[in-house]
């Protein structure tokens, strides 16, 4: 799932000049190019939630290998994506993002044909290892492309484009699901195809290649530990929830553990590191880091989780899950702007800390409801949502200036690079570890009525179920996301602390506020 704030990060990797090497006549050909293949991952990201109960009857997947339907992808986005922002650097922008839009259209046309979950999972990991070179590329090439006079109103047009996508495909895809079936969630992933293909078309036959910028080293070592460890640890985390495979759950987040510090270790080593972990002895950069990493474990937690409970626990439609997601969209887009320009005037840390409480008291919010049974979608969730949806507005565009501002000049690129990665690794864990809990409070919910035939947490009701099995089952449900739900809230409590006691109360200096803008 991809985080919110992708429309609003300064790029991956910078231009080294202020120069383009793309004539103005062949620009838009760029512009379009970024936004068809931003379009692919955001499409998938925001579609993929509420097709899992679908996913999870047509190939009778486990809870376990929906959360890894999910991690595989985000497990080896947020491993590689440093490395991927690199890539475009040393080969070129051009031919790198070509790369990773056809890595991610081959692994999405083998993901529409799996036969089963496991082949799923495995061409979701290929997936997120196109969109770590795709993603830092899309915003990327825009920035070397369009010269700095004409840069901000690209990159806005990009930012629109991108929010619209994320607002409209899980209401079109929810509208979809609903229409034609559990099957035709392999849509979701055959569309890529037309898209990236015109994408690479315009990219290869209307934009001339650039030259590499520089000789970064890809650091693949700590790419390769980084996956090892958040492997170990999502999987460990995973495993405790699934059936005859809990025994494995302490060894593999030990091991994770143990690959982690490897890693920082290694990184610590090298000239020309993945991660700069110097940039952490910042404390504002340190606690706006944590303060991501908060925020996103409960917005992945609750945006995964959620539309499970409304389709397979209430019963509702596809058609109408898939709204849920259009305040959260809706409110960025709308709100980042003057959010942002806020943030230049009185400084980042009152919108964080601001915006951290109002998505707590949202998910706070679900956690009654649901903890009461109360299930009314149109007056209880979905204003819910739409309360977190204004808090994260609040947030994103202030969290990146926080981030941008606690680092030299010469460090924004690689800080945003590492906040990226931040907030893609806690939706990882989130999913892991929110996934087990909300099994065990599942199976100890249904107690005595927990037979054979009672479908697990996020599985739709059989024909058949007796209707006081039926009803315990619903209850152990809200009961379930009711947990997750009050954990992500105290998450989102804690980042607001953290938010008020490290970031900067300061207004952003002129010069800085300036360079910003510009991104």
């Amino acid at each position: 799932m991809h985080s919110p704030s992708e429309a609003a990060a300064v790029p991956l990797t910078s231009p080294a000049t202020n120069g383009t090497f793309c004539p103005q006549s062949r620009r838009r050909f760029v512009l379009i190019a970024a936004i068809l293949a931003s379009a692919l991952g955001f499409i998938d990201g925001s579609i993929l939630a509420i097709a899992t109960p679908a996913i999870r009857v047509n190939l009778g997947a486990s809870l376990a290998e929906a959360q890894w339907i999910s991690n595989a992808y985000a497990l080896t986005l947020s491993a590689l994506i440093l490395a991927g922002g690199a890539a475009g650097d040393r080969f070129g922008l051009r031919r790198a993002f070509v790369t990773g839009i056809a890595l991610f259209i081959v692994a999405s046309l083998a993901c529409a044909l799996a036969p089963n979950a496991l082949v799923l999972i495995a061409f979701r990991a290929v997936q997120g290892i196109g969109a770590a070179i795709m993603v830092p590329g899309s915003l990327a090439i825009i920035a070397k492309a369009y010269p700095k006079k004409e840069r901000g109103r690209a990159i806005g047009i990009w930012a629109a484009a991108s929010a619209l996508t994320t607002a409209l495909g899980p209401v079109v895809g929810g509208f979809v699901l609903s229409a034609f079936g559990d099957g035709i969630w392999r849509a979701i992933f055959a569309i890529n195809l037309p898209l990236g293909l015109i994408s690479i078309y315009l990219l290869l036959a209307k934009v001339p290649a650039d030259a590499p910028t520089e000789k970064r080293s890809l650091d693949l070592g700590g790419a390769a530990l980084a996956t090892l460890a958040f492997g170990a640890l999502a999987y460990g985390l995973t495993s405790m929830s699934a059936t005859g495979e809990g025994h494995m759950a302490g060894p593999s987040i030990a091991a994770g553990v143990v690959l982690l510090a490897v890693f920082i270790a290694f990184e610590l080593r090298q000239r020309e590191p993945m991660i700069d972990l110097n940039l952490f002895r910042a404390g504002a950069f340190a606690g706006a880091n944590v303060a991501t990493f908060f925020l996103y474990f409960a917005l992945s937690a609750n945006l995964f989780y959620l539309p499970m409970l409304l389709i397979a626990g209430w019963g509702l439609s596809t058609a109408e899950v898939g709204f849920i997601y259009l305040p959260l969209s809706a409110s960025i887009a709308l709100l980042s702007g003057p959010v942002g320009q806020l943030s230049d005037r009185i400084g980042p840390r009152f919108p964080i800390a601001c915006g951290s409480l109002v998505v707590a008291f949202a998910f706070a919010g679900l956690a009654l409801l649901t903890h009461a049974g109360i299930h009314n979608f149109w007056t209880g969730t979905f204003p819910l949502m739409a309360l977190m949806g204004l808090g994260m507005a609040l947030v994103v565009s202030p969290l990146s200036t926080a981030i941008m501002t606690a680092v030299d000049d010469k460090d924004t690129g690689a800080a945003s690079g590492i906040n990226n990665a931040v907030s893609r690794i806690g939706g990882l864990i989130a999913v892991a570890a929110m996934g087990s809990l909300a099994a065990w409070v599942y199976a100890n919910a249904l107690d005595g009525n927990a037979t054979p035939g009672v479908p697990g947490f996020g599985e739709p009701a059989t024909a058949g179920l007796a209707p006081a099995v039926d009803a315990a089952r619903l209850a152990a449900s809200d009961a379930a996301f009711a947990v997750v739900s009050s954990v992500t809230a105290v998450l989102c409590l804690l980042a607001a602390v953290i938010a008020w006691t490290t970031i900067s109360g300061e207004r952003l200096p002129w010069p800085r506020r300036a360079e910003n803008t510009q991104s």
